[in-house]
């Protein structure tokens, strides 16, 4: 398959986003992207320039970094599905209300104008929280499918929401053929 694999700024979830681009990689043609804020910020979980480095070696391309490169080689591209992991609240919170103002949402756009899959690995802190709507707005949206996720911490993040990284595969296999893996809650 065709895959467009997008990265956002949940920089604590780096290192898993990161196992499954390189997992994808060995058998998909992959194309990466990097939100505004993966692109450019330096964490105690790591370096920018370190990840976008990582990124090219896994996919083999340079990752798209700016809005105008995301409508371009996205919308062209003929993509089989784009997978957004980990998708953050903010990011979720802007494809729930169709706001399309930085590099990851416009590749969801370009990719859900193609009538084509989007994948989201959630990980926020706020997601049972003030994005549980914004959950509930994007599942219901057509094209759009969740990799099962759970809450990662109860007793000392109430709120706090993470995907289950190893069944970002089996979601995408999913999605491909217009269903969502189920349970989607954990």
């Amino acid at each position: 398959m065709k895959l467009a694999f997008a990265i956002c700024g949940s920089f604590c979830t780096h290192k898993s986003s990161l196992e499954v681009l390189r997992l994808l990689s060995q058998s998909h043609d992959i194309t990466a992207a990097l939100s505004e804020a993966a692109r450019d910020t330096d964490t105690r979980f790591g370096r920018a320039d370190t990840l976008r480095q990582t990124v090219t070696s896994l996919s083999g391309l340079a990752p798209i970094l700016s809005i105008r490169d995301a409508e371009e080689q996205i919308t062209r591209g003929g993509f089989d599905a784009l997978i957004i992991s980990s998708c953050t609240g903010n990011t979720l919170a802007k494809l729930a209300h169709g706001i399309t103002d930085s590099t990851v949402t416009m590749c969801a756009k370009a990719q859900l104008r193609n009538r084509r899959p989007v994948v989201i690995a959630l990980a926020t802190n706020d997601g049972l929280g003030a994005n549980l709507a914004n959950i509930a707005l994007t599942m219901n949206k057509k094209n759009i499918y969740f990799v099962p996720f759970g809450q990662d911490d109860p007793m000392n993040k109430q709120t706090s929401l993470i995907c289950d990284f190893s069944l970002v595969e089996q979601t995408l296999e999913h999605a491909i053929r217009g269903h969502q893996l189920q349970p989607v809650l954990l």
